[in-house]
């Protein structure tokens, strides 16, 4: 059987030629390599972090020292995912809309540029990289491939997400990612 590589690639989440540099407000998870349990264990409604968990949270709360261009907004570490709010308070590289038609290759190399992708590439390789030297295991994925991110469009849907983030400890046992 011939490789066909449209059967191999991955649907994309985000929205057509949106620039996502633009100043807003993005809902942001992210979940761990086979939806292992990493960071710690909810007790008691809260999530208690450990080693692992607590590497997630320091580099999560350093992000704005590496891009002074995003505020971080609600946040939690689960034990098998992260949720977040990301502002982006002032421009990088805004694009005009609607992005021009770019090559494949242009408009990955385009989206990597872009404030959302970068800050996230960068919180998973270094999460990842921190982990895995706090426990000797150098390669270990640690995050699944993609994330999923939301553009928040009005404050009542800012409002409901973070609600939501703030919430997810409590409301453990009925999620979806809680696989025991």
């Amino acid at each position: 059987m011939k490789y066909d590589p449209q059967n191999y690639r991955r649907r994309s989440i985000r929205l057509p030629g949106y620039d996502y540099s633009q100043p807003g407000a993005y809902f942001v998870t992210i979940v761990t390599y086979r939806r292992e349990a990493l960071f710690g264990e909810i007790v008691q409604d809260e999530m208690q972090l450990n080693d692992a968990g607590r590497i997630v949270w320091d580099i999560w709360q350093s992000l704005p020292e590496r891009y002074p261009q995003v505020q971080l907004g609600a946040a939690v570490v689960m034990p098998n995912h992260f949720h977040a709010i990301v502002e982006i308070v002032a421009a990088g590289a805004i694009h005009e809309l609607p992005l021009p038609e770019l090559s494949q290759q242009e408009s990955r190399l385009k989206r990597r540029r872009m404030t959302i992708p970068m800050v996230v590439g960068y919180f998973k390789m270094n999460t990842a990289k921190q982990i895995n030297l706090s426990l000797d295991s150098p390669g270990v994925p640690i995050w699944q491939r993609n994330y999923y991110e939301h553009v928040i469009e009005d404050d009542e849907e800012y409002r409901r997400i973070h609600l939501y983030i703030e919430s997810n400890p409590s409301n453990w046992l009925e999620d979806d990612e809680n696989a025991s």
